[in-house]
């Protein structure tokens, strides 16, 4: 795609592989998910060990996210992203050749390290090398390739661990992830050259961060550690977040640069991103058990089923982007929030009177919302950013994404497992599953409320730059 009428060739290159590296980045958040109930059969594992199949993908990604940016913007953000999608390569494979749910567990954590440099620096490299003039428009291909990988996860997962064995899966990502190594070393020296800030890297930060996000996460996973129980591991959660403010206020380097979310449209920006990925991420951890349990579907109609909200997300993304650089990157917030709500408010009651057509109809209507949501937010986000803190803004754009992903794995899966009244999907009646979904999305509905309101709070802004003098 030639976003510039003037734009060189080896610029297309480099944009190209922006948006396969984040088609990829989503690819590996999904493709885990649809095997999640042949995981949870194969291995005899409860519904609380097999999400870490997800979650160690996800706590990887967000205990990195901000560090990434850091790094991209010192060390050259191309460079940085080769690097990654090295990482990524090297642990898909070895996700292919896992033997057990633990050896499994580690090398998503690994994959999720890959995918956070993937999903962090194609932002801030689209802002540096598109114009400006054409920035929703790039957004929205970043957008589509998302939304893409989204309906190629649930699709082909399901139809290759539906004849191949849940390893299919991995293996099927490993030429995607070579060609867009190939596509990013040919594109190096298109972007500017990095900026030498000499920041040190805030390892207590970042250690207590991961302790923080792996003891809440193991709170919220029901029958995770049954032998301790949710109650101790939420306040050890507790305590370990206040130190992690202490830790963060005496950092001459903290994780998150605290000035940065003194302008409203950025930190209003960030927890939108947060609330909807929370509720995007509950229909892919939530459905396929509902598709299961409550409709009695197979892997591969469980992965058509999931495909269905994401295909048309990607086939309306790059208009979603180009509306965005008309209409205003505000309006377009709050007019995506409005409809992913009435999405989830028919999640609740379609399913439940019309099952698997009320269910598709429902995510037809939830995932184009979703993604006019990611041209806009990102759009609006990155605008408050000046060329020395790109990296680092696109970095806490991931964060908050990757938190919200992790929300919506662990607390939504909660909510999902304490209203069927069971921990294992296979103990879970039809009836009860049904009850489960109704449940989810009841809190999905209050959270996508909230975003809008804050999207109304801080609209006006939105649709303007803020000055880099705001947040430098």
């Amino acid at each position: 795609m030639n976003l510039s009428p003037h734009a060189p060739r080896s610029r297309t290159r480099l944009v190209a592989a922006l948006a396969l590296a984040t088609l990829l980045a989503s690819l590996g958040t999904s493709i885990a998910n649809v095997a999640l109930p042949t995981l949870a059969h194969e291995l005899g594992a409860p519904f609380g060990q097999v999400q870490w199949v997800v979650l160690s993908y996800l706590l990887a990604m967000t205990v990195t996210a901000v560090a990434v940016g850091r790094l991209g913007d010192t060390l050259g953000r191309q460079r940085v992203l080769l690097a990654g999608l090295g990482v990524f390569t090297v642990a898909t494979l070895a996700c292919a050749l896992a033997p057990s749910l633990a050896v499994l567990v580690a090398a998503r954590s690994l994959q999720g390290v890959g995918a956070a440099v993937m999903i962090a620096l194609p932002l801030a490299l689209v802002r540096d090398v598109v114009p400006e003039a054409h920035t929703g428009a790039a957004m929205g291909l970043l957008g589509t390739t998302s939304a893409a990988g989204t309906a190629l996860g649930p699709a082909g997962g399901g139809l290759l661990i539906a004849t191949s064995g849940w390893q299919a899966g991995f293996v099927a990502m490993l030429p995607l992830a070579s060609v867009a190594l190939v596509l990013t070393w040919r594109g190096l020296g298109d972007a500017p050259a990095p900026v030498r800030s000499g920041a040190r890297f805030d390892v207590a930060g970042a250690v207590v961060l991961t302790g923080a996000l792996v003891v809440g996460a193991l709170a919220m996973t029901p029958g995770a550690v049954p032998q301790v129980g949710a109650g101790p591991l939420l306040a050890g959660a507790a305590v370990l977040v206040v130190l992690l403010v202490v830790v963060e206020r005496r950092s001459a380097a903290p994780l998150v640069p605290w000035e940065l979310l003194r302008a409203r449209a950025l930190s209003g920006g960030l927890l939108m991103n947060l609330l909807v990925a929370t509720v995007m991420m509950s229909t892919l951890v939530v459905g396929p058990f509902y598709l299961a349990g409550g409709l009695g579907l197979d892997e591969a109609a469980i992965g058509l089923t999931l495909a269905v909200g994401p295909v048309v997300s990607a086939l309306t993304g790059v208009v979603a982007g180009k509306v965005v650089d008309r209409a205003g990157a505000g309006a377009m917030t709050t007019a995506a929030l409005l409809t992913m709500t009435a999405g989830a408010v028919l999640l609740v009651a379609l399913p439940h009177a019309w099952g698997l057509p009320g269910y598709v109809l429902a995510l037809v209507v939830l995932t184009p919302g979703y993604q006019l949501f990611l041209a806009a937010n990102n759009t609006a986000v990155m605008t408050t950013a000046d060329g020395r803190r790109r990296g680092t803004v696109s970095g806490v754009l991931s964060l908050s994404r990757n938190l919200g992903l992790i929300a919506g794995a662990s607390v939504m899966g909660a909510v999902f497992a304490t209203a069927t009244g069971s921990v294992s999907v296979h103990d879970a009646t039809a009836a009860s599953s049904a009850a489960g979904m109704r449940a989810t999305f009841l809190v999905a509905t209050a959270l996508l409320a909230l975003a809008a309101v804050v999207s109304l709070a801080v609209r006006r802004r939105a649709d303007r730059p803020v000055s880099p003098a705001g947040v430098s």
